[in-house]
């Protein structure tokens, strides 16, 4: 009896967590609940199984729980003895990368020129929307169809060869425009350019219009007013634009499976064959490494501009 908490402080306790849990301080926590939950179940917990995969050991008949690094060991193999050459692993983060760059550029110059024109040149919504939807029609299709449909523009006998052989501009067919690094980064500017066109636009549609009158009536040019007024205040769609070209360009292998004619090596081929030959705790660890390596793209971006103005 003398161990047994007085009733009255427990239904004190009790009442006091209760006004805790009601008030109006925690309203919002449990708004962002049902969102946290799902954001855990669906990214951090299949996140945290992947980082556990990868220090598994395995061999060709089974996976064996463990705590070691042989998988990062093995992605990194020879890297060292290869110094200062490039060992297979780097060259493909290369590979990679240089896709990533080029689709990066081509995508900011084409998304800044559409959502440049949407914003200060259409000045009815419903014209605005109406571009807008039309720049939406190619996503009602499968990636993969919008990527097929090249074949029969850039193949050895499409319509851009067949153009130039009966305009007498080339004698034999262009090789290079399909199943190369030009097709796979066309096919990217292609699949990617709407995820810069959107975040830019919504930043240069929040511009206060005065600004550019108080530029013009400064005496600043048309480039001056863009490159001095437009171009800072439009970094934060950019960056946001950036993060999703990026992150869907590294990860991306159908798109370099399909449109370099599985010839092209990238991260996410990698991670994909090692996969299809069953060896999940090395492609764990190659995920690993990869998401480390957004990541510290996306760090660097985010410290530039500050993101959270947008959201």
């Amino acid at each position: 009896m003398l161990l047994r908490p007085p009733s009255g402080l427990a239904a004190t306790a009790a009442g006091a967590w209760h006004r805790r849990l009601t008030s109006r301080a925690a309203a919002p926590y449990w708004q962002v609940a049902p969102l946290a939950l799902v954001f855990a179940f669906f990214f951090l917990l299949p996140l945290a199984v992947t980082v556990l995969v990868s220090a598994w050991r395995y061999n060709e008949y089974s996976m064996t729980p463990a705590l070691v690094g042989d998988n990062y060991a093995a992605v990194f193999s020879g890297c060292l003895a290869e110094l200062p050459g490039l060992c297979l692993t780097f060259k493909t983060y290369l590979s990679t990368l240089k896709f990533c760059v080029l689709a990066w550029l081509l995508t900011v110059v084409l998304g800044f020129t559409v959502a440049y024109f949407l914003a200060f040149h259409v000045r009815s919504v419903t014209g605005q929307m109406a571009l807008f939807l039309v720049c939406t029609i190619p996503f009602w299709t499968s990636n993969v169809i919008r990527m097929i449909s090249w074949v029969p523009l850039l193949g050895r006998n499409g319509l851009v060869n067949s153009v130039l052989l009966a305009a007498g501009a080339r004698r034999e067919p262009l090789t290079w425009l399909l199943f190369s690094d030009f097709s796979v980064v066309l096919a990217f500017v292609h699949l990617y350019t709407m995820f810069m066109i959107v975040p830019i636009f919504n930043s240069m549609s929040r511009i206060d219009r005065a600004l550019l009158e108080a530029a013009r009536d400064a005496g600043a040019s048309g480039w001056q007013t863009l490159w001095n007024v437009v171009v800072p205040l439009s970094k934060p769609g950019i960056v946001i634009g950036s993060i999703f070209v990026v992150t869907m360009v590294m990860g991306d292998y159908v798109t370099i499976g399909v449109m370099g004619g599985q010839q092209i090596a990238s991260v996410g081929k990698v991670i994909q064959v090692q996969l299809s030959y069953l060896q999940f705790p090395l492609a764990a660890a190659n995920a690993v490494v990869l998401l480390a390596a957004v990541l510290v793209v996306i760090a660097t971006m985010t410290r530039l501009v500050d993101v959270r103005k947008e959201l």
